[in-house]
């Protein structure tokens, strides 16, 4: 049952994989998130090199996300105005991405920096999102309106220039912090292997007053097309794409969001936010674990996708 991945150049169990990939195109499709944020650590304690799993994982959450996005379209839940501005700041993002993960790379810190990053993200976005998404449930409970998100509600965002109408979101919003998201999330999918969805859609939700459906079908939009530039800018450049690593994940990936689509679509939006929070905070949790805890074994070989110079 095992097969060999000749960019990680390691035998691996394929149906680990796969059910893997299954498991993270089940939370793209349910929570609109690229799945990545999971998949990345899950193949990191595989025994899968950061280097491979980050620049592999982009092309299973372009694909997942494609799915997602489709079927978030068909339901109308996909802003593409802003999807597009989004796209403008992510391409740009992906470009610098790579170039800061070549860079790491050579320092031979790129293990370090996408093991603590993750920790650093995902628990201060997990912590957030559970305590708003907590009230926000228990307001729905007793039948209040949820905490800011009353009509016509503005913050500091609202009062920037180059302001563009987004019909289909219905809000009135500069440009600059969707384009500077898009930017964001770019360079966090060519560095950390993940969409950036656990950034993106708080930020649209609780900074531009996306509706929750409408920032989720947006994200899954802007991330199949980041994620597919990333993929193929970490190909040309460092060569660290595991093209049979990519492949079963992406055959899991497909198959996995088709099922979380259908049952994120029989949620409401604060469960799916309160999953969301506690799924980051267990990521995070067990990172840390792994960064503090004695490594098996002291010495270890360098990253082999290291170039020299």
């Amino acid at each position: 049952m095992d097969i060999y991945l000749p960019i990680a150049q390691l035998s691996v169990n394929w149906t680990v994989i796969l059910a893997m990939g299954t498991a993270a195109g089940f939370l793209s499709g349910m929570l609109g998130v690229s799945g990545g944020f999971i998949m990345t650590p899950l193949l990191i304690f595989y025994g899968i090199p950061s280097g491979v799993a980050v620049a592999t994982q982009a092309s299973p959450i372009s694909a997942a996300a494609l799915v997602g996005a489709l079927a978030k379209s068909a339901r109308g839940s996909v802003d593409f105005k802003m999807g597009f501005i989004l796209l403008l700041g992510g391409v740009a993002g992906s470009f610098v991405g790579v170039h800061i993960f070549i860079y790491l790379q050579r320092l031979g810190q790129i293990d370090l920096v996408v093991e603590l990053s993750y920790v650093l993200l995902l628990g201060s976005v997990g912590v957030i999102m559970l305590a708003e998404s907590a009230q926000a449930y228990l307001a729905a409970k007793r039948g209040a309106p949820p905490a800011g998100h009353t009509a016509g509600q503005h913050n500091w965002i609202h009062n920037l220039p180059f302001k563009m109408r987004f019909r289909a979101s219905r809000i009135y919003v500069s440009a600059i912090p969707i384009v500077v998201l898009g930017f964001l999330v770019g360079v966090m999918t060519a560095i950390l292997g993940t969409g950036g969805a656990f950034l993106l859609i708080p930020a649209k939700i609780y900074l531009l007053r996306m509706r929750t459906t409408l920032a989720v079908g947006t994200s899954q939009f802007q991330m199949c097309i980041v994620a597919f530039m990333t993929t193929f800018i970490h190909a040309a450049t460092d060569h660290t794409v595991d093209i049979v690593l990519g492949v079963i994940l992406i055959l899991g990936g497909v198959a996995g969001a088709q099922m979380g689509v259908r049952l994120g679509a029989k949620m409401r939006s604060e469960q799916l936010r309160i999953v969301f929070a506690l799924l980051t905070l267990a990521i995070a949790a067990q990172l840390v674990v792994t960064l503090v805890r004695k490594p098996p074994d002291v010495y270890t070989l360098a990253m082999h996708g290291a170039t020299s110079e």
